[in-house]
């Protein structure tokens, strides 16, 4: 069965209606530029909240590594998401805690390059110019069948809705999906409905 992982969450409310309707996981994005940006201090707070069997993963774009050892330990991560520029070496520092690479995927991405990232799962998101992820919109993931057999656990992110991430688990068959926008009612709030019909939809 496909997990299920609710990013971009911002508040309480939010957080519990995705526990409450089954959800596996849950984002907290510490990206300052983020419109979903969430104080560490916040998230904390939301995770002592929440019951263990929920993962918490904390999503950062070219964050300092003392600085995310730091969020991790305040809000008592699971796992570390790196959506920006970070090197294969770098995602190798943070022992006790497993880590997700984000690529985003165009044309031109080279799949070679995945190799690299050894011991991390792999999350694939739409490609954006000026955005490190976020963008609410799909890739052709088609794109995806190039890379072959992974011994790696995949994440599928980037404009997945209930009306469309049916077609997508069939298409590319993700041991994760990776819904944000797909599930708000404006950026930074969820939809409860949404979230409920979405995750219903996978279990």
């Amino acid at each position: 069965m496909v997990k299920v992982k609710i990013c971009g969450i911002t508040n309480l409310e939010d957080a519990l209606a995705a526990f409450f309707n089954g959800a596996d996981a849950l984002g907290f994005v510490f990206y300052k530029k983020s419109p979903r940006y969430i104080a560490p201090v916040k998230a904390s707070l939301i995770s002592r909240i929440l019951p263990e069997r929920i993962k918490r993963i904390g999503v950062f774009v070219n964050a300092k590594e003392k600085e995310v050892k730091r969020i991790a330990s305040l809000c008592k991560l699971d796992m570390l998401q790196f959506h920006g520029d970070e090197t294969p070496e770098f995602c190798l520092r943070f022992a006790g805690y497993k880590v997700i690479k984000a690529f985003r995927v165009n044309e031109g991405f080279r799949f070679c390059s995945l190799a690299r990232y050894k011991k991390c799962a792999l999350l694939f998101d739409n490609f954006s110019e000026n955005k490190y992820g976020g963008t609410g919109k799909k890739f052709d993931w088609n794109l995806l069948r190039e890379i072959g057999k992974i011994n790696h656990p995949v994440f599928l992110s980037g404009g997945l809705t209930c009306f469309n991430v049916m077609h997508a688990i069939n298409a590319f068959k993700p041991d994760w999906v990776d819904v944000s926008g797909g599930v708000e009612e404006r950026l930074g709030k969820k939809n409860h409905k949404k979230i409920k019909n979405f995750i219903k939809l996978l279990k």
